[in-house]
């Protein structure tokens, strides 16, 4: 975690990005790096060794898919703000089937704000970061800069200039020859990927229009014990709070966002529309994030993506995408084709989860390191875009939202008092 303010980057890179995005950016890079050999890795062996920042559910979770992944990768250290989350972590990775290639001694165990920067100081060649998503941009340039491969769970960012800082970084990933795979996992499954092969070879005709739902139930909270500060409060309930989760919309309705990004080849939406707000979550307890969000996002062809999402307990459950067009319509989920030629997906899907790490590990001993900073930065971006929309209840260009100065990281990061800022009035809240 980090005290240093991020820049917005140069105005060049932000034309690239806007008319081409960081695909021809990531290309020139990657078609200019040198030849690098990668037949051994750190400590001279062909053991992979491996980090993690983050030590949560997801963290932890990612890292048992790592070693699942490859028979030869270790776990050789781990860094979070929390020493009880930290100690959680090492006993349930010890006692995990894993445990032989677990190696987690005390002095490879970091806590504090700086945990991350002590963890990257040391022998890994891989590290996952799953800390709560404003931190990513500084943890991802700075694993960048220790020379280390990334694994980085979604989003991105929690705003547009965190998202300038992930391109950068990605397109120094590329020089430097190091892998940047993102953790919207979904990429990485193999009926998805049989799915949108066929929209994109026009299974469905011409796209015209495009659903996508995701409405489950409300958020854990962690009830605030007399010793928190509020920093500490809100980091341990990081997904009530817009600046460490950038609300659900960003935070979980990202993997929707994203299917809808992938059906349309990544092109950007021109603009966007949205709505939502609060009416379930009451109370400071509950912080100050919406718990519905219904966004309109529009393309140059004409074609319309209609993403809304819930979180409300006791309501109906929906997690679905579709997409319809001239000749039939995806159901995505069902990885089936209805129309002028059905089809539908019969092979093994695989698990996604391990798959990502399996991808990325064979990439790295192959020499040719994945970078996923393209798709990852402007999912994450398109799902910033919403949230901004619904917040202040404007249509936004993609230009706008780009190129928006919000930067919601505070101003201090220690733990003291913080404000939390109060629930977004569309209408009266501000675009910045």
């Amino acid at each position: 975690m980090s005290d240093q303010p991020r820049t917005a980057g140069s105005a060049a890179s932000r034309r690239d990005f806007l008319k081409t995005g960081t695909a021809a950016v990531l290309g020139g890079a990657l078609a200019a790096q040198q030849n690098v050999s990668f037949g051994a890795f750190a400590g001279g062996s062909d053991v992979l060794k491996i980090g993690l920042v983050g030590c949560g559910g997801r963290g932890g979770g990612a890292a048992v898919n790592a070693l699942e992944a490859d028979p030869n990768v270790k776990l050789i250290g781990l860094a979070d703000l929390f020493p009880d989350r930290l100690e959680s972590c090492v006993k349930n990775l010890e006692a995990s089937q894993y445990k032989d290639r677990v190696d987690l001694p005390k002095d490879r165990q970091f806590t504090g704000w700086d945990a991350y920067k002590k963890l990257l100081e040391t022998d890994i060649d891989i590290v996952i970061l799953a800390t709560p998503i404003t931190f990513r941009p500084e943890h991802i340039k700075a694993a960048i800069a220790a020379g280390k491969h990334v694994f980085a769970e979604k989003p991105v960012a929690v705003d547009a200039p965190g998202v300038h800082s992930v391109m950068a970084t990605c397109v120094e990933a590329a020089k430097k020859n190091l892998a940047v795979v993102s953790g919207l996992c979904w990429r990485y499954d193999h009926g998805m990927r049989a799915t949108f092969q066929q929209v994109h070879e026009g299974g469905v005709g011409d796209i015209v229009a495009i659903q996508a739902t995701y409405n489950t139930g409300t958020l854990k909270q962690f009830p605030r014990k007399p010793e928190w500060s509020d920093m500490e409060w809100q980091l341990r309930n990081w997904q009530h709070f817009t600046w460490t989760s950038g609300d659900f919309n960003v935070e979980q309705h990202i993997h929707s966002l994203d299917k809808v990004a992938w059906a349309m080849k990544d092109e950007t939406p021109i603009r966007a529309t949205g709505t939502g707000g609060r009416q379930a979550r009451q109370g400071a307890e509950s912080g100050h994030v919406y718990d519905h969000f219904n966004v309109v996002y529009e393309y140059a062809n004409g074609v319309k993506a209609f993403a809304n999402c819930r979180q409300m307990d006791g309501c109906s459950n929906d997690v679905s995408d579709f997409v319809f067009g001239t000749k039939g319509t995806c159901d995505v989920f069902k990885h089936r084709i209805k129309g002028e030629k059905d089809w539908k997906f019969t092979g093994s899907k695989g698990q996604m989860y391990v798959t990502e790490h399996i991808e990325m590990i064979q990439s790295i001993r192959n020499g040719k390191p994945i970078n996923n900073g393209n798709y990852m930065c402007k999912s994450t971006m398109m799902a910033i875009m919403g949230r901004m929309s619904a917040y202040t209840g404007q249509t936004l260009t993609w230009e706008q939202a780009f190129n928006s100065k919000e930067n919601l990281t505070p101003v201090s990061l220690e733990f003291g008092p913080l404000a939390m800022p109060p629930v977004a009035v569309p209408g009266v809240t501000a675009f910045v």
